[in-house]
């Protein structure tokens, strides 16, 4: 199936979801979620993932549901969960590595009713990639990189996630230059645009390659933090 973009009806009918979240309204409408998200979004993985991998050539890129693509369901199962069983957003990950897709240097991107979401790196490092980051960024050469790189980024439009904690690791010293980054639970940066892009095949594509052109330095860094993670 060649992507053209999605159907005018995608987000209206993400909309509806939000509206009538539970499995019984889904059920009666899984022919609309095949038509207007399911079936594009595989064309859209595998077109756009020959794109990216001009950028990347070992990026993962595989339209099936828990690879590149998420399941609609929520788990609802684990603490703290969002209880509501079905997602009004649509994701797609495309990584680098042999490690877990969601701990992996990616390319990520959802859209729903209200925003596209574009973003690249590991937004929320477990423990393993955490210390991973930190072993990276104790070389004071790869901390100017980063920040340096962080910096130009912002200065292009983007954003970077916010740090997540307050208090700097044990036997860290807050006056080391560019220490800040020593509190950040996750290294990604991402831009927020008009949902609307992803009916226009040609549009979204040209503008997710610019984004993730302009991002690759960041995601390659990331890539390297994953290759110093310790395997048991």
């Amino acid at each position: 199936m060649e992507f053209e973009g999605f159907s005018n009806k995608t987000l209206p009918f993400l909309e509806a979801i939000r509206k009538n979240n539970n499995k019984e309204w889904f059920e009666a409408h899984r022919t609309e979620h095949e038509n207007y998200i399911l079936n594009p979004s595989r064309a859209f993985v595998e077109e756009f993932g020959e794109h990216l991998m001009a950028l990347e050539p070992t990026i993962h890129a595989e339209p099936k549901i828990n690879k590149s693509l998420y399941r609609i369901f929520r788990d609802t199962r684990r603490m703290g969960a969002n209880k509501a069983p079905l997602k009004h957003r649509i994701g797609f990950i495309f990584w680098q590595g042999s490690g877990s897709r969601m701990q992996s240097s990616s390319f990520y991107l959802h859209f729903s009713p209200d925003e596209l979401f574009v973003c690249v790196g590991v937004r929320w490092f477990e423990k393993p990639m955490l210390d991973a980051y930190r072993e990276y960024i104790k070389d004071p050469y790869k901390r100017e990189r980063l920040n340096k790189l962080l910096h130009s980024l912002m200065d292009m439009g983007y954003s970077v996630i916010d740090k997540g904690y307050k208090r700097y690791p044990r036997g860290i010293n807050k006056e080391t230059i560019y220490s800040h980054l020593f509190l950040y639970k996750g290294m990604a940066s991402y831009k927020v645009l008009d949902p609307y892009i992803i009916e226009n095949g040609n549009k979204l594509i040209d503008t997710l390659y610019k984004i993730y052109e302009d991002m690759l330095p960041l995601q390659q860094i990331v890539y390297e933090i994953s290759l110093l993670v310790k395997t048991d």
